[in-house]
């Protein structure tokens, strides 16, 4: 692997599961207070996307297999375009709606084979949901990774229904917020390409 996609010191381990799950900022992010989300409800669409994780991490499959199995978790409980967005930064507000759909379909495979290839360490772990409650904009749901030959630690994702369907848009690990990290990446992985988005969205479709 490249040097220049070496994930930061935040991706460790613990930082894999929250990355390709989605990883999503609050920072930038355009979300109103969700005031028709139920906390309950919140906490079923975490509860399910969790069951899906756990499945694939003890599945048998080989990572390439996993890539896909992840990517479609993804697409299915979390906001991606709003996540893409939020990756991309101020970049994102010129561009084009061709160019944000391109960079959208690439940043989630790039996040999928970015961590999917690290997921063997995670075979025999499991995550589990542990409580749930309204934030002022959003529902936190409260969450417990237990990995093998670490102690247990905490996830906490935020979930919204502003997109128009309860999903999660960011999730916080041991009070630190992953996406942040990945748009600090991402933004240099832009520069690297001269603020080209098309040029980023084709570098995203070969890194993890």
């Amino acid at each position: 692997m490249p040097n220049d996609m070496i994930p930061p010191p935040l991706l460790t381990r613990r930082a894999v599961t929250l990355g390709l799950l989605a990883g999503a900022a609050v920072l930038a992010l355009p979300w109103q207070p969700a005031q028709a989300l139920d906390v309950n409800t919140a906490r079923n669409l975490v509860t399910r996307a969790i069951d899906e994780v756990n499945r694939i991490i003890n599945s048998g499959r080989s990572e390439q297999q996993m890539y896909g199995d992840f990517e479609r978790m993804f697409v299915q409980y979390a906001d991606v375009p709003a996540i893409a967005r939020t990756a991309l930064g101020v970049a994102g507000r010129g561009a084009s709606r061709a160019e944000m759909a391109a960079f959208t379909k690439a940043y989630q495979g790039y996040i999928s084979r970015k961590y999917g290839s690290r997921f063997r360490e995670f075979i025999g772990g499991e995550i589990k949901v542990t409580d749930a409650r309204p934030l002022k904009s959003s529902v936190e749901v409260i969450s417990t990774a237990y990995l093998r030959g670490e102690a247990p630690f905490e996830l906490r994702w935020h979930v919204s229904d502003k997109g128009g369907k309860p999903m999660f848009f960011n999730i916080i690990i041991e009070g630190v917020n992953m996406l942040a990290s990945e748009r600090t990446e991402i933004g240099a992985m832009l520069d690297r390409q001269r603020g080209s988005i098309a040029g980023l969205t084709e570098a995203l479709k070969t890194a993890r």
